[in-house]
């Protein structure tokens, strides 16, 4: 997606340490989101979603509905529901911005502080991406990232923790809450469904650890 660089460049192309098993799918699911967020669905993205399988879980029952959603949709149909959802004229249904669902204004102190933590990170915003970094896919690339390894170190669980309960836990089910209802939304309400029930297995596993 390339959405956000560390200093040496674009860190999805980086060597990384390496991270299998539930730390992997973790990172494939933050990826997965930080995809469909960022921009429409590719027709390849939409084939290999639909070709998934979910189990009883609550989990996978939420990617057993995306995958039966992109079954039964086009990526025309898909890219029409992504401008009116997010881009808008003007100004999409949703803000998908942690800003707006924290104080109610974009740009604004939440902003700041996650720049912060960024910054000492040593991540930034590649520089052709127009969006703020709490732009929700762009946090979900920063958690895939820091699962992975991907900004200095090892994987570690105490940064991944901070970064979550600072810049995505207070918010993030909110807003696929707000995703799965929306008027506009068709394929998006899976997407929604998988994100909402996605981030609250991970507040309630950062809780735990």
């Amino acid at each position: 997606m390339a959405a956000l660089a560390s200093r040496e460049g674009d860190w999805s192309t980086a060597p990384v340490s390496p991270v299998v098993g539930e730390e992997r799918l973790r990172a494939e699911f933050y990826l997965l989101l930080a995809h469909l967020l960022a921009r429409p669905p590719s027709a390849e993205l939409l084939a290999h979603l639909a070709s998934l399988d979910g189990d009883a879980s609550p989990l996978g029952t939420a990617l057993g509905g995306l995958a039966q959603a992109a079954r039964a949709t086009t990526p025309e149909a898909v890219s029409t529901e992504f401008d009116v959802l997010f881009i808008g004229l003007g100004e999409g249904e949703l803000l998908p911005y942690g800003s707006h669902y924290l104080s109610g204004f974009l740009h604004d102190k939440p902003l700041a502080l996650l720049r912060g933590d960024l910054a000492r990170l040593e991540v930034a915003s590649a520089e052709n991406n127009p969006e703020p970094e709490d732009h929700v896919a762009a946090l979900c690339e920063v958690m895939a990232g820091l699962i992975v390894g991907a900004f200095g170190g090892g994987p570690g669980l105490d940064e991944q923790r901070a970064m979550f309960s600072a810049h995505l836990g207070s918010w993030m089910q909110h807003f696929f809450a707000d995703l799965e209802t929306a008027r506009s939304a068709d394929f998006y309400k899976r997407v929604g469904a998988l994100g909402r029930v996605f981030i609250a297995i991970e507040a309630e596993a950062f809780t735990l650890a």
